[in-house]
């Protein structure tokens, strides 16, 4: 369940640098198709709530641990 778990998260951000280049890319264009642009960026940051949303529910149900953060 834990390697799903990091491939989905791998994924998903792979989907969000894509979806960042390709808004790069229609910006960089002589041209520029602005509302391509604002599409790619749009699902990049529908892509990135939902990662966080997954994140969030993943520690809650105790799929993910944080570490490193405890006080002494």
């Amino acid at each position: 369940m834990q390697s799903l778990l990091h491939l989905i998260i791998l994924l998903m951000l792979l989907a969000i640098v894509v979806s960042l280049g390709s808004a790069l890319y229609y910006l960089a264009r002589g041209q520029g198709d602005s509302r391509k642009m604002v599409r790619a960026l749009s699902i990049r940051v529908g892509l990135s709530l939902a990662l966080f949303f997954l994140l969030m529910i993943a520690w809650y149900a105790g799929l993910i641990v944080p570490h490193g953060l405890e006080p002494h």
